[in-house]
């Protein structure tokens, strides 16, 4: 994942201030200890994708949502997020929040596709905005 979207952002990355560059990093880290639930899709014992979940306020926030080149469109994405969805009912969280970036066309598809709309950057992701 760190790769393709390295890649893919790699032109913005090399415009941008030393203070800009650490407030994209700080705002892009996960502290692993922060995730309260993983998901893992797997395929005949292979990972094929993974998403995860953050405390955020009285909401949860979607982390890390990939899926293997191999293992796209076959609904693999859009099954993590519906799980995701499970888990914060089931935790009583106010909402799901997430952060995505503006070249990340298939993923903003799929979370409007599922009814999640736009809001401003919220959090650490304003000093990115």
């Amino acid at each position: 994942m760190d790769a393709e979207t390295g890649a893919m952002y790699a032109a913005f990355a090399t415009g941008l201030s030393d203070s800009q560059r650490a407030a994209l990093d700080d705002a892009l880290s996960v502290d692993p200890t922060a995730i309260t639930h993983t998901l893992i899709a797997v395929d005949e014992e292979v990972p094929i994708g993974h998403a995860a979940l953050r405390p955020f306020g009285n909401s949860l926030e979607v982390k890390k949502v990939f899926v293997a080149e191999s293992a796209r469109g076959r609904a693999v994405a859009r099954q993590l997020m519906r799980e995701l969805e499970r888990i914060a009912v089931a935790q009583s969280a106010a909402s799901l929040v997430l952060q995505t970036g503006p070249l990340q066309v298939a993923a903003i598809g799929l979370y409007l596709d599922l009814g999640y709309v736009k809001i401003p950057p919220f959090g650490k992701y304003t000093a990115i905005s």
